[in-house]
């Protein structure tokens, strides 16, 4: 396969930026100095970070081009999204808000998401205790492995059709159990960096921060490859319908977080590329990125995307970055019913 459209983000963080068109070109310029020259063909999307300015030609090219303009705060929050006129398949998305309705339905794709989502993490801690177990006491380990057996009972409970409200609940016990050992997993002694609880709006420490960060930029990615497949991001199956929230993209993010954001957070924290040093620490308790980290971040996020994988279901070595992709067109063909049921991406 030779589509790599999750390389085609343009990501500006650089505070005071400008980005204007010359030409056929997207230009970033900081202090009046050019910094990047990017073709607009080899774009799908602009995401601008804090206090960067889009020209008005800019963004006129972009929306009749079909470059979505995504911004979002300086720490990662999404703010808002300018596109051109939604293209997609209106019969898809008939059928998408047809499964949504029926309850059945719609808890055989949320109960698949989970079991994804159970099961990436269940792989993510036996990962860590193959690896790291000897540097950890008997009772972390037990703790490890505890949670380890209960991913995989909610992953196996999750086969069974179950109401959406009982998928919802097992999910949520997974999750508790992942993220309560998620402090083993961490190997470095500063004090900051510990981790004891989720934390999202604000995050209120730094783990919490750099995670938050890497949902932001998958969550965008998938809500690409939804819209992009012709479904609607705001109608999803786990995650309950709210005014602003793009629930099925945080749907398809649910299995894909643990290895792509998730590790690689760890991995970030564990090799000593991020310390206390990269964060910003507020009067009201909340923990940001400081901005040069926020680019290192950035760099990290795509050169991980670059790696390639086995796909489970297509039996191809693809692109991590390609997998939001992948997925939502599978999930599109499972809502249309060219698909016995949804292939989540499962990892070994």
């Amino acid at each position: 396969m030779v589509d790599r459209r999750h390389l085609n983000t343009l990501y500006v963080s650089t505070e005071g930026a400008y980005v204007h068109k010359d030409g056929e070109n997207a230009v970033v310029e900081v202090d009046g100095v050019e910094r990047l020259r990017v073709p607009l063909h080899n774009l799908g999307s602009i995401a601008p970070f804090g206090r960067v300015t889009i020209s008005t030609a800019l963004m006129a090219a972009a929306l009749e081009a079909g470059i979505a303009i995504t911004h979002f705060s300086d720490n990662g929050r999404f703010l808002a999204r300018v596109e051109g006129p939604v293209s997609g398949n209106v019969l898809l998305r008939r059928d998408q808000f047809r499964v949504h309705e029926r309850e059945a339905a719609s808890a055989g794709f949320a109960a698949a998401i989970v079991i994804a989502k159970a099961s990436n993490q269940r792989v993510v801690l036996q990962r860590a205790l193959r690896d790291h177990g000897d540097g950890l006491d008997e009772a972390m380990k037990g703790a490890m492995q505890s949670a380890v057996d209960l991913l995989a009972d909610a992953a196996r409970r999750c086969l069974k059709p179950r109401p959406l409200n009982e998928v919802r609940g097992i999910e949520g016990e997974a999750a508790r159990a992942y993220f309560g050992v998620f402090d083993h997993l961490i190997r470095m002694k500063e004090s900051g960096l510990r981790f004891t609880t989720r934390s999202r709006r604000p995050p209120l420490d730094a783990v919490n921060a750099l995670l938050s960060f890497f949902y932001t930029l998958l969550v965008h990615d998938c809500r690409s490859a939804l819209e992009g497949v012709g479904l609607d991001p705001a109608v999803g199956f786990l995650h309950r319908l709210r005014p602003g929230r793009p629930s099925l993209a945080l749907d398809l993010m649910e299995e894909l977080r643990p290895h792509l954001a998730d590790r690689l957070a760890l991995t970030l924290i564990n090799r000593g590329e991020l310390g206390m040093r990269d964060f910003r620490m507020f009067e009201n308790g909340a923990v940001l990125l400081g901005d040069d980290a926020r680019k290192q971040v950035l760099v990290a996020f795509q050169e991980r995307k670059r790696e390639e994988i086995e796909h489970p279901f297509l039996k191809e070595r693809v692109p991590l970055g390609l997998l939001p992709h992948i997925q939502a067109q599978l999930l599109a063909k499972a809502v249309r019913g060219d698909l016995d049921g949804y292939p989540p991406m499962i990892w070994k």
